[in-house]
């Protein structure tokens, strides 16, 4: 089974707004778990600032087509930025909870994406 890129710009303007609201809610959740294992009892309500900062570089910058080697650092920049912002610590720490961040959301996208390879290539 081969999966096909969708395009942006094909795309629904409510299509292009599900999938930001959908990324930028899996990144604010990946966001308040970082937080959490690093700063302790952190309030959720300040990760669902953190999330849709890079879901809407990610999805603009698709949009625009313009290079991953780009992307990749203005999304963890702005993240750094959202993060000192929000939570208030000094450069070293949320050095530290971006670093967590982008583990935390690598290694839950690819079980939540194996897991769905699994069930869609399931026989019967």
């Amino acid at each position: 089974m081969v999966v096909s890129p969708v395009v942006l710009q094909s795309a629904t303007p409510t299509q292009i707004a599900g999938t930001v609201a959908g990324l930028a809610l899996f990144l604010s959740l990946t966001a308040h778990l970082a937080a959490r294992n690093v700063l302790g009892d952190v309030p959720i309500r300040r990760a669902f600032v953190v999330g849709p900062v890079p879901a809407v570089i990610a999805v603009v910058f698709v949009a625009f087509e313009l290079p991953v080697f780009v992307t990749i650092p203005v999304a963890l920049a702005a993240d750094g930025t959202v993060l000192k912002f929000v939570y208030g610590r000094d450069l070293r720490l949320t050095a530290f909870v971006l670093l967590i961040h982008v583990v935390v959301s690598i290694l839950l996208a690819v079980v939540l994406f194996g897991t769905a390879l699994l069930i869609l290539s399931a026989p019967g």
